[in-house]
Parts: C-alpha cells; structure tokens; sequence
C-alpha cells in the first residue's frame, strides 16, 4: 500500500491512500446528507477515466456498502461516521484532483443554494423548538440507526413524528409506537414516504386538491396513486396519513392506523375514510376492519393481493388503487356506487414481436404500484396469489418479472429510484437482453421528493434499447403511467410528452397500464360486478375516541421540524406550513459506545 503525504484542503483534513487501483479521500468532520452524497457520487462516475467510485459517510453500515461494492481499503476503518469517505477506483493518478476539484465545487453550489433558502437552520433540538415553539412534528431522515432515538426526542417533546428513515429495527418501531400511542401521539413509519397534512405535502407526495376523503395507508406509492386519481376525478383530500408498511404486521398490530383511522373518524372535514394497504397480517387485518366497521362515515379498503366480489353495507371494497379513488369520489360527491368500475375499452397497440417474445418485466420505483403489477399479471396468468420469488422481486413465474426497485436491497448506497434513474436503466437493459421480453413495464412517480425530470433521465436509455432491438429485428415495447398532478413541481405535460415522442405507450393509471400490457399479449383480466350485500352479524362497537394532541393535529397546517435531509423542506413551505431545518450530525461523531452513553444520561 503506497501512502500519498496527508494535507490541508478547504480547513478540512483530507487523507490519502492509494491500494492497487483504489484511491481513498477522508474529508474529516465534513458531514452531507446521504442522498446528496448519493447524487455526488453519480456525477462523479460519469467522468471520464473513473472505474468506479462511492463516496458515503463513515458509517458502520456504510463501510459494509463500500465492501460489497469492492471498494474497501485498510485506511477506511479510521473514518468516523462524521467523516466523508471518498474511494476512487481510476487507473490514472492524475484523475484524483478533478474527482476533488468536482467534490468542492458540488458541495460548494450546495452551499449556497442552502444560503438562499427562506427557513431557519439550526443544530440543535433545544435550537430548533427555539425557532418553532409550536412544531408538531418532526419529519426524520437520519440514518436508520440513529432515527429511533430521534424520535423518541420528538416524542418527549410531544410531537407526532414521521420517520422517513428506513433500516430501523422492528422492536425500534413497537417501543416509539407504543410510547407514542400512551401520550396521544402518532408515528408515522419508520420507511414512510408519503403524507399529507392538511394540504401540504411531507417527503415524496403529490399536490392535490383538498376535499372531503381522508386516507391512512400502510403503503407510501399507493397513497400517491389514489390521492392522484382522486384529484383527477374532481375530489379531494383532507389527510393522507402513511402508517409505514410494517405497521399491519402481526409484531406491530396496526398501533398507527388504528389511531389515525379513530382521528379521521372524529375529523368533521373528513366524510369518508380510505384505507390503503399492502397485505396484512390476518388478526390484524380483522382488528382493522372490526373497528372500521364501527364508524359511522362511509369505508373504501383495498387490501392488495385480495379479490373481494362484494360490498358490505356501508364498507366498499375495491381490487386496484384506480377503483379505490373511483370509489372514494362516489360517496365523497354522494353518488351511487357503480357494480362494476371496468367498464372502458382500452385500445390495444398493435405489436410485431417474434414468437419467442412472450413476457413483460415489471420495473418499479413504487413497491405498492409494483405489487399491484405483481397481483394483476399473476391473475392473468393463473398464478393464483402473487409471492416473492427472490428478494427484491415481487414476481418471477413463467418468464414475467416484476421488481420494486426501491427495495431496501437495490438502495444500499444508492439513490431511491424515484430520485435517480440509473438502477431502473440498468433494470431497462437486463430485461432488453432477455430473448423473452416483448414489454417493459415502468412507473414514472411526480411530485415533492422526486426527480425534477424523470422522463428526460430516462429517455436515452430507452431509445438506446430500442434502437439495438430493432438493430437485431426485435421490437421492445415500453408501456407506462405518469403518476403525477397538474399541481406539481414538475409538469405532467412535458413528462407525457416527452415519453410519448420516445414511443412510449401511456395509461392514465397503473391499472389501466398492466392492463394494456396484458392484452398486447392477449391477456385479460376480468372484473366481475360487485353487488351490496347487507353487513355481517355487527359486532360490538369499538370506542372512538382520539386524543386533544391528534385532533389539534388534523385541524392546524403542520409545522415540521425537519431532522435530515434539506430537500424534504420545500413542500412544506410552499404550501402554507412551517418549519425549521435541523442540520443533524451523529453524537459524539458517531462514536457509537459514547453515543449510548450519552443517550442513557439524557
């Protein structure tokens, strides 16, 4: 191992180190937030004459990242979680000083947008109540490891909490949930994307209009889908709460959803309530729908993966996110409900594919709006219920694949796919390899959180496949839906019509899109009519009462402070909500014996 002299740089001590090919950078005390270094570290391997490269915080977890990526070198293991680890794989020396002179000038220009920027900033908690005495919430986004402990700070200081960060234990998540439960409190999460507060948007979600529907959700991209349709349907929104998807679990028992559907229930602004999950648990499910079944505004649930054939008196069950909206904004707009919400032809697109061509290769960056491919192929395939093959994926029978590419498993030191598109070109191109594949099938999610022009990222790699595959005298067919509004930050025109140039065949929602995938194949799903059959022996009615902290909750605009990443910021004050940036750093500079130490003398 050859040691390069250590210098000074920017008043930050950097570290040198060259192994064969891999060179290590160590910016001491130098912390970033992880999906700018994950952004950072993208930009930098598209330069010229780089291998590879990582650049990471010097976490625990993340040492173990630079392992699996084969970027591993002795002088790592010295860089404390405080410290930016840079590790360059380049056969040229000379490549080291344009890979930092690039570094400065990113966290530069990141700098100075932070100075723009119209919120407090500050680093402390007894800081941040300071600047926002009247926070009710704290929106977290630290690394896994250190998110519980923060919430439980926010749960002292009696606020609800959102915890965005994924990686927490699930013994984590039942201590905070029930110590939030005994004060009145909700967490929300942890690995919760989605929510809306009163009309303002927290971490990835959509602007929709405010109206009369309140959804809780043990699914982040599913609560984005049905709050997109509702709006597209002229309703609207009072709450979209996300419960986290482990929360339905028999080791959590619904502890959040419970709480928010009692609070939706006793909300006046709310006249029918949505329920949106994944599959649950069954005694949890049951508990769910008991106390449903005692509320007196109309229900709409969709459980995916089940296929219910009827409605129970005043509780609707719907099979796909589409019709769930479509539900919802019947009785949100006092309409009958119809028998049936299938009743559109679709056109089919004509396609030439070769004989062997026979399959469709689901590429999601939502795991809900994956799962619903998964559940809808697997019906018309007659695979009975869709099961995890293998990690990561949702489906894999018979050549059909379906992934959701923000599972924890292609995230590991990589950008969420709704923020950056390589995972899913990567994705794109594997499929195009298989002989099998005739479609691709693809999500674009807008709105606050996600990248600003999903549909431009994408295209030259799907050009570059077509192109190839009709060089070899194949055709690859790309079908997709926007999920998006006219409201947000991005324009929904300009995504549809960039992809519609490029050849792309657009769906209004993802049902419609699976369903035209389907059928190019000569596959159909059919949809029977759903009749209203009186409700079942009623069981005893369940006490709904909520909590002064959670009813002042569903009636004020949130104000957040937001613990982690800056960007999450934006949608609150933009539309009408308040918050203070905390500019978090791990204790003790992440020495983990003294972090615990110092947790237990607090």
């Amino acid at each position: 191992m050859l040691y390069i002299p250590a210098y000074y740089e920017s008043e930050k001590y950097i570290k040198e180190v060259r192994s064969l090919m891999l060179y290590t950078i160590i910016k001491e005390n130098s912390y970033q937030d992880s999906v700018n270094l994950m952004l950072l570290t993208n930009k930098i391997s598209t330069m010229d004459g780089i291998n590879k490269v990582q650049i990471m915080m010097g976490t625990p977890a993340n040492k173990d990242i630079f392992k699996t990526a084969g970027l591993h070198t002795e002088e790592l293991e010295k860089a404390a979680a405080n410290d930016m680890c840079i590790v360059v794989d380049t056969d040229s020396e000379d490549k080291i000083q344009e890979v930092l002179d690039e570094v400065d000038q990113y966290l530069n220009n990141q700098a100075i947008a932070g100075s723009k920027e119209e919120f407090e900033t500050v680093r402390t908690w007894d800081k941040a109540l300071k600047a926002l005495p009247n926070a009710n919430i704290a929106l977290i986004s630290t690394p896994g490891q250190y998110a519980a402990e923060e919430a439980e700070k926010a749960l002292d200081n009696d606020m609800h909490v959102l915890i965005f960060s994924d990686n927490v234990s699930i013994e984590d998540e039942r201590r905070i949930k029930e110590k939030a439960h005994e004060k009145g409190l909700l967490v929300m999460g942890p690995d919760c994307g989605t929510e809306i507060v009163s009309g303002v948007p927290l971490a990835f979600a959509n602007v929709v209009k405010q109206g009369n529907i309140g959804i809780v959700g043990a699914s982040g991209t599913g609560i984005q889908e049905v709050t997109v349709q509702i709006d597209r349907l002229g309703g609207g929104v009072t709450h979209a709460i996300g419960t986290g998807g482990r929360d339905l679990s028999d080791k959590i028992g619904a502890i959040t959803m419970l709480d928010a559907i009692k609070g939706l229930a006793n909300h006046k602004q709310t006249e029918v309530i949505t329920l949106i999950s994944k599959p649950p648990a069954k005694e949890v499910r049951d508990e769910v729908v008991q106390l449903l079944q005692s509320v007196s505004k109309p229900v709409v649930a969709i459980f995916l993966g089940e296929e219910p054939h009827a409605h129970e008196g005043n509780f609707y069950y719907a099979n796909t996110l589409e019709e769930t909206a479509a539900i919802s904004v019947d009785l949100a707009k006092g309409n009958a409900v119809k028998a049936n919400y299938y009743q559109y032809n679709l056109e089919v697109p004509a396609v030439d594919l070769k004989p062997e061509q026979k399959t469709i290769k689901g590429l999601y960056s939502g795991g809900t709006l994956g799962y619903e491919a998964a559940t809808l192929i697997s019906r018309g395939l007659g695979l009975g219920k869709s099961e995890h093959h293998e990690d990561g994926y949702l489906l894999k029978a018979n050549g059909f694949e379906v992934a959701d590419l923000g599972d924890d498993i292609y995230t590991q030191g990589k950008p969420h796919p709704m923020i950056d598109p390589n995972t899913r070109i990567e994705f794109f191109q594997k499929a195009a390899q298989d002989e099998q594949t005739a479609i691709i099938l693809f999500d674009v999610v807008l709105g606050y959180g996600s990248h600003e022009d999903m549909a431009g990222a994408l295209l030259p790699g799907i050009e570059k496949i077509q192109k190839a595959a009709q060089e070899n005298g194949r055709n690859i067919y790309f079908v997709a839906t926007v999920c998006g509004t006219d409201q947000d930050p991005q324009n929904i025109q300009e995504q549809k019509a960039k992809l519609e140039k490029a050849g792309v065949i657009l769906r209004d929602s993802n049902n419609q899109a699976i369903r035209t995938a389907l059928a190019m194949l000569d596959i159909k799903v059919e949809e029977a009519d759903k009749e209203v059959v009186p409700a079942k022996v009623e069981a005893p009615k369940a006490e709904i009462t909520i909590s002064s902290a959670i009813e002042k909750f569903l009636n004020e605009k949130p104000s957040v402070i937001n613990v982690g990443l800056k960007k999450f910021t934006e949608s609150i004050t933009a539309n009408g909500g308040r918050a203070v940036q905390f500019d978090w750093r791990p204790v003790a500079g992440g020495n983990e014996r003294m972090r615990k130490v110092l947790s237990v003398l607090r």
